[in-house]
């Protein structure tokens, strides 16, 4: 077995480190890295933070770490690329775009904790960073640069020199290249930036002063043909006029300069990805016919360039050009041979899949979680992107959001009074209950999951054909008929458990099924489901499953047994969706919504997939997180008048003949185990 360094996220925004048992190994690299962190955050948390930004990306990494790991980087990058950072010194601050913080709670992986990572969290830790660099660098006494590469010798700040490409009304050269340079600051707090040839003048009689400003060019040019050639004739000093060609090995080089420490202004089109060839799917624009997981929607496949609609003739005559940039509908695009013919290839089988299948609500959801496995293409090799239509999108909008749904009355037999998020949870519910698509409440514990779920049985009588199945651990079963007696009293229920059935109820047997529709709730246990013949016999309204983890393993028989029970709904009841690893999230949803995330090897082969590609658990939480509705206690916005936690250590002191028991009984205990391990070397 060996140790991996893991992250755990609390509920007050802190995270604990703890090692776990693991069977992969861990390469070398991963294991010093791990002992080095851990060594950093016996120092001080800050201190964690900042060398973990800093570290090697390439180095292998728990999930947890490497998510943070991402935040901080992003900090670290931001900040190495801050211009004048060596004038600013601790004056210097690295500022956090609502971009980033939807980007990075996109990439949110599912991990111990991950409840708690809301914007407070990457904020917090944004200021906790921002206050280290500034605190540390105020102290120290070299310069910045020093400063930095005590974390990470390779890295370049981000020099004087900036490179700009515009576009050119010229139609024979359609783009300029100019190198400037940010002056010093001024008393203002201000620098401006000039053209590099002003450099020569200022700097001509003092060479260090002039190699100094250009050495991130001087780094660039060791790695780039075109800047080497730049340098080497004078011509970087100097406006340039360039041809298409010329400007696209600018553009691909981009990554080359910012390593060596030049910011680039560049064209938005370019920075945006619109440049590329892109094929658009949208799903579910209007409302079908039937309503459920079968449902069949309508979509409909294009090709864009940027928010630009193109045709298949159109691609076909890129297709013509050479690789580089050409000039369509006014827009600059570029032309990668491979990539078009890949793209083409997946709009042509989004046109016969268009033609001859029909797209369920399912497949529309698998079709978010991986296009490659419906258009039976690389999509690594495409850029692809899927959109819900206006009936699909405002139905998801309301799933993820519960303020959005209409408000359903509660009915006059229940007796409870539902808290404003209580009332939500009935209202998702009775939502997903016209929908007939399955639903998960992952409330946490204390939040009242039995009473929404009783509120909702009182809401379904009325209008259900058949009676309800809940399943649960015996240990329940009290607790649940308490909160019936107590909220629902005129629920007619039975308890399909001979110990626990009360004494006056009847005894449903295999030839009287007729006898089930006269209950609203049949009660049974996970170990007693299977046993029963007439449960998996007749047609049930909705199956609950209180405490569903118990179904987590897909392979044992007590969850293919309760798999195979009919109903027209389901519905899950867990404060933990996942205990210890995304096969659990793919047996609970095998049961709740069939098909959702493929067949067991179509999932595992994608969460395979996570570890070298964190973007994928966006994708996933897209697609799951409009059927699980999860509030914390710790939320005040869910409920504000608990009291706080709190958490007291008591120690139980042994008296003297206790304590002689307990020893005598650990040596007993001792020496039968060694009897026992030499029992079995002996075999």
């Amino acid at each position: 077995m060996n140790r991996e360094l893991i992250a755990v996220i609390n509920s007050d925004n802190s995270i604990n480190l703890e090692w776990i048992e693991i069977e992969e190994n861990i390469s070398t690299q991963t294991h010093q890295l791990q002992i080095e962190l851990f060594k950093r955050m016996e120092i001080s948390f800050e201190e964690f933070l900042l060398y973990l930004g800093f570290c090697d990306k390439k180095v292998h990494l728990s999930l947890s770490l490497d998510f943070l790991r991402t935040i901080c980087k992003l900090f670290t990058r931001k900040l190495i690329q801050t211009s004048n950072i060596e004038s600013l010194r601790e004056k210097a601050e690295v500022f956090l775009s609502d971009d980033d913080t939807l980007f990075l709670l996109n990439e949110i992986p599912y991990i111990t904790g991950s409840e708690h990572i809301k914007n407070s969290f990457i904020e917090n830790l944004w200021f906790i960073l921002n206050s280290k660099y500034q605190d540390d660098i105020r102290n120290f006494k070299g310069t910045v640069d020093k400063f930095i590469k005590q974390y990470s010798p390779d890295v370049h700040l981000v020099g004087r020199v900036y490179f700009h490409l515009v576009e050119s009304k010229k139609d024979e050269y359609p783009f300029a290249f100019l190198a400037t340079y940010s002056t010093d600051i001024s008393n203002d707090g201000k620098s401006k930036h000039v053209p590099l040839k002003h450099a020569l003048s200022k700097y001509g009689s003092n060479s260090k002063k002039l190699l100094e400003l250009l050495s991130t060019v001087q780094i660039a040019s060791g790695n780039s043909s075109l800047i080497s050639v730049l340098l080497e004739s004078g011509e970087i000093f100097h406006p340039i006029a360039w041809q298409s060609d010329d400007a696209f090995t600018f553009l691909k080089e981009i990554p080359v300069y910012e390593d060596a420490g030049i910011l680039c202004r560049i064209p938005d089109w370019w920075k945006s990805k619109s440049a590329g060839l892109s094929l658009n799917i949208n799903i579910g624009n209007k409302q079908p016919s039937y309503l459920g997981m079968d449902s069949i929607l309508d979509f409909k496949a294009e090709l864009f360039i940027g928010d630009m609609k193109i045709s298949e003739r159109e691609i076909r005559a890129l297709l013509k050009e050479t690789d580089g940039l050409a000039f369509i509908k006014g827009k600059w695009v570029e032309v990668d041979h491979a990539k078009l013919k890949k793209t083409l290839e997946a709009f042509e089988k989004a046109k016969q899949l268009m033609g001859n299948e029909n797209l369920s609500l399912r497949d529309a959801m698998r079709f978010q979680l991986d296009i490659k496995d419906k258009l039976k293409t690389d999509a690594e090799d495409i850029s692809s992107n899927i959109s819900n239509g206006s009936w699909l999108k405002s139905i998801i909008e309301k799933l993820k959001n519960p303020d959005l749904i209409t408000n359903v009355n509660p009915e006059k037999d229940l007796k409870a009074n539902l808290r404003e998020y209580q009332q939500k949870g009935l209202n998702w519910l009775s939502f997903l209950d016209s929908l007939k698509i399955g639903a998960c409440l992952a409330d946490d514990m204390g939040l009242g999951k039995t009473v929404q779920m009783l509120a909702h049985l009182c809401n379904i009588k009325k209008t259900q054909k058949s009676s309800n199945l809940l399943i649960l651990p015996a240990s329940l079963v009290d607790n649940w008929i308490k909160e019936i007696e107590k909220f629902l009293p005129s629920l007619n229920y039975y308890i399909a458990h001979s110990t626990l059935r009360q004494k006056d109820s009847i005894t449903i047997d295999e030839n009287s099924l007729t006898e089930i529709n006269k209950y609203d709730l049949v009660i049974t246990t996970y170990s007693l489901a299977g046993r029963y013949k007439w449960l998996k016999e007749y047609d049930w309204n909705y199956i609950i499953l209180d405490e569903a983890q118990a179904i987590k393993n897909p392979g044992t028989r007590q969850t293919k047994q309760i798999k195979k029970i009919n109903a027209a709904n389901r519905i899950i009841m867990t404060g933990t969706p996942i205990e210890n690893k995304l096969a659990d999230l793919w047996s609970l949803f095998d049961f709740l919504n069939p098909g959702l995330l493929g067949t067991a090897k179509e999932f595992t082969s994608f969460t395979k997939k996570l570890n070298d590609n964190i973007h994928g658990y966006g994708k996933l939480r897209n697609v799951v997180s409009p059927y699980i509705l999860r509030r914390l206690k710790t939320d005040k916005n869910v409920i504000s008048d608990l009291p706080d936690k709190v958490e007291m250590k008591t120690y139980a002191q042994l008296s003297k003949k206790q304590v002689v028991l307990y020893k005598q009984f650990v040596n007993e205990l001792t020496v039968r185990l060694e009897q026992q391990t030499e029992g079995i070397k002996r075999k």
